[in-house]
């Protein structure tokens, strides 16, 4: 591995913030033109590489190689485009099954659609930090392995936790949990 690549990589380790402004530079514009081979808005790849950015700078892993950091990157990006366009075929079906026709019906929708999403980022919030953590990487659509390699925890710890918040969530919820598993949300 060339010289500058090492000494970068090492920076990233050790949370260096210049290492992140040259992660920025480096990487920024060509994991969004990636990101857009995926979600074809800029906007929505935007976001997704800095959701990708704010996850290796929160995360507590070493990476070994620079290339294994770089694939974790264009990896990551992928798995996010790819879990927002599953997300976005989900509200897209359920929205054509109900067939509506009435623009006014269509707002009333997107409202309470959004009111269930700020009822359960709510009730997420009121996790513990570990069980915060853990059940928004899995409505990320990562997978017990993968969650627990992030955390560097074990995948029984990661199943405990993840049973917790839904224990959780669904108890605070009542009935309006089954209704957003209903329409795909958890």
């Amino acid at each position: 591995m060339p010289k500058r690549e090492e000494q970068f990589l090492q920076r990233i380790n050790a949370k260096q913030p210049e290492a992140f402004r040259e992660l920025f530079s480096e990487f920024y514009n060509s994991l969004v033109l990636f990101a857009i081979g995926f979600v074809e808005q800029q906007d929505v790849a935007e976001d997704i590489v800095q959701e990708v950015f704010i996850a290796v700078w929160e995360r507590d892993a070493q990476y070994p190689t620079y290339n294994a950091f770089r694939s974790f990157l264009y990896n990551s990006v992928k798995n996010a485009g790819l879990n927002h366009l599953k997300h976005k075929n989900v509200e897209e079906k359920y929205l054509a099954s109900l067939n509506l026709e009435d623009e006014g019906d269509d707002i009333d929708l997107k409202m309470m659609e959004e009111e269930l999403y700020r009822l359960l980022f709510k009730t997420i919030d009121e996790l513990p930090d570990k069980c915060r953590n853990i059940f928004l990487l899995h409505l990320e659509g990562k997978g017990n392995e993968e969650i627990a390699l992030l955390l560097n925890l074990s995948i029984l710890t990661v199943k405990t936790q993840k049973k917790r918040a839904m224990s959780y969530i669904r108890e605070r919820l009542g009935r309006v949990y089954f209704v957003m598993m209903s329409l795909g949300i958890i």
